[in-house]
């Protein structure tokens, strides 16, 4: 006999508990209208069986997958070098992994895939999409809205299709600019007149909001003290030799990330500049992997990078057993804004 003909079925749980196929059904499904004796007489014979319900066959009751789809709006090497991506998804593993629901990644690497991931939502494989790090031109929004697929985003949505009736977008942030107000308020408290941002990339509102909050602190800073990076350590890199070329007087920044922070932090090393004695250093993030082994350990903003990815999954999961089938997360907030935290280390 194959392994799968000596599988336990529905007819034969039925007859362990002693009741008939349409209640195990409705116990199995989550259905209502059974005795709590009979559901506990179900459950009991589900778990001495080893009973594992056919997905397919359930989907067609409950018209629900019990998967969701993870899109991240960035290549493979990205996802997989950055540990922030690696925190945000642990935080959504483990919300999913807490109701019984599979997670599906999806990554972009380019136009192409935008389409692929589209055509996939709105195939039915999936009962809800959590979509981060969109860039402010990227068209997934548009796709996903088309696929009628409920979805929450991760960052503050920066896009608008000009139309009034259109559902706000569900999302989580954090409080990007007034971290970055509390970060560059640090920097000024600690005597520091040259103050500099090495900005993330800013089709990006992150990035954007970030900037924001260090001109909310520097309304009159010299422009030549904001230099465009890219949110990795090499980009972090990049910005410091260029800011020090502009500005050899700098004496502290404030790095979009941890990541920046880190790249700019070698530069400085390679250039014989101590920190924080000559300048001093701040990033955002607070990933422990990176802060606290960087060479002075980095003073940073921290965001809860792992809740984020929770709450996320938790607002799609408890929108969906709201709404059931229908597209979109019901009765969930427009938008969840966590705070942050300054953490003070040696780096500021």
């Amino acid at each position: 006999m194959t392994e799968t003909a000596s599988r336990p079925t529905l007819e034969a749980v039925a007859a362990r508990a002693g009741v008939s196929r349409a209640t195990v059904s409705r116990v199995v499904n989550g259905g209502d209208g059974v005795r709590e004796p009979l559901v506990a007489r179900v459950r009991r014979a589900v778990e001495e069986l080893g009973y594992v319900p056919n997905q397919a066959a359930r989907s067609l009751v409950t018209k629900r997958h019990d998967a969701v789809a993870v899109v991240i709006a960035e290549p493979e090497t990205r996802v997989f070098a950055d540990p922030f991506f690696a925190l945000q998804l642990r935080g959504i593993s483990k919300e999913l992994t807490a109701h019984d629901c599979q997670l599906v990644l999806l990554l972009t690497e380019g136009r192409d895939d935008h389409a692929r991931v589209g055509r996939y939502l709105a195939g039915g494989h999936v009962d809800g999409a959590l979509v981060f790090s969109l860039h402010l031109d990227d068209p997934l929004p548009g796709l996903i809205r088309g696929a009628g697929v409920p979805t929450v985003f991760g960052g503050r949505p920066g896009w608008g299709d000009g139309t009034r009736d259109a559902a706000p977008a569900v999302y989580v942030d954090c409080d990007n600019r007034g971290g970055a107000r509390a970060a560059v308020r640090h920097l000024v408290g600690l005597g520091r007149t040259r103050v500099a941002h090495l900005t993330g990339p800013l089709d990006q509102t992150s990035a954007v909001d970030r900037l924001d909050g260090f001109r909310d602190v520097m309304v009159d800073a010299d422009p030549r003290l904001v230099v465009q990076g890219d949110f990795t350590p090499a980009g972090g890199e990049r910005a410091m030799r260029e800011l020090l070329e502009r500005c050899p007087d700098v004496d502290a920044v404030f790095a979009a990330n941890d990541l920046s922070a880190s790249g700019a932090l070698r530069v400085l090393r390679e250039q014989g500049r101590r920190v924080p004695e000559d300048v001093a250093l701040i990033g955002f993030d607070d990933m422990l992997p990176v802060a606290e082994q960087t060479d002075p350990p980095l003073t940073t903003v921290r965001q809860d990078i792992e809740e984020m990815g929770r709450l996320m999954a938790r607002l799609l999961l408890s929108g969906l057993d709201r709404r059931g089938e229908a597209a979109g997360p019901a009765g969930t907030p427009a938008g969840v804004v966590l705070p942050t935290t300054l953490v003070r280390r040696a780096s500021a």
